[in-house]
């Protein structure tokens, strides 16, 4: 999984990750050597930051800044995808959900077409193990109004590719909301529309899929084991 989360860097480390950025419109590749000279700060600093994006290394952040694909392998797209997402099983992220749901005393779930219907599924499950208002919301109105600093918004997406959620987000933070993307397949595009974003793949959209044909099965694995992991913490309170 990748997790591309800019809201924990400081001000020296968004000016950081700015100059890079900018860097790469002009420069046909980054070291990390030339990164730190550009920057003013030292290697491990470079190092420190990329892993704090949610990268690796600095390699695979470089590649995030160019924008680079992953080779696509020659085999059932669906097959594949599930296989990564199992064997690769991020237990961090888990418990990164996990700690969001804790800090917030209303969810709100949110997705378009086949992710809406997750989202209400999800209504029932959380709302069996949490203490917690959850809310599956259908429309951007629905949001605006609900969100207020005690809310956390989980965004669905297959492929990021169907609608635009940047005014989404940012109607919901100027309430005071926290927003979270879950995303099925990597679209760097969404980085521009949230600053929280959950990839459950490395996957890219397949041009022969169109995003409401694609299946939600990765939310299902991953959420549920969300969901058995609240279950776990509130048995062994009771022992």
């Amino acid at each position: 999984m990748v997790h591309i989360d800019f809201t924990s860097l400081n001000k020296l480390e968004k000016q950081i990750h700015q100059t890079l950025q900018k860097a790469s419109e002009t420069k046909t590749t980054i070291r990390i050597a030339e990164a730190a000279q550009l920057c003013g700060c030292s290697v491990s600093k470079i190092s420190k930051v990329s892993k704090k994006i949610g990268f690796t290394n600095f390699k695979q952040y470089v590649e995030f800044l160019y924008i680079k694909e992953p080779i696509k392998k020659e085999s059932s797209y669906e097959i594949e995808k599930i296989k990564e997402f199992i064997n690769n099983f991020d237990e961090e992220s888990v418990i990164e959900i996990i700690n969001l749901i804790k800090k917030h005393n209303k969810i709100i779930l949110f997705g378009y077409g086949p992710s809406l219907l997750l989202a209400q599924y999800l209504e029932y499950r959380l709302r069996t193990v949490c203490s917690k208002i959850i809310i599956s919301v259908v429309d951007k109105l629905s949001i605006s109004s609900m969100a207020d600093p005690s809310s956390l918004l989980l965004i669905f997406t297959a492929t990021g590719a169907y609608r635009d959620f940047k005014k989404i987000y940012n109607s919901a933070s100027e309430k005071g909301a926290e927003v979270v993307i879950i995303a099925q397949n990597y679209n760097l595009e969404l980085t521009n529309q949230c600053d929280n974003i959950f990839y459950l793949t490395n996957h890219q959209n397949p041009d022969y899929l169109a995003p409401y044909e694609q299946s939600r099965t990765l939310f299902f694995i991953f959420m549920e084991e969300v969901i058995q992991k609240i279950i776990e913490e509130k048995k062994s309170t009771k022992k």
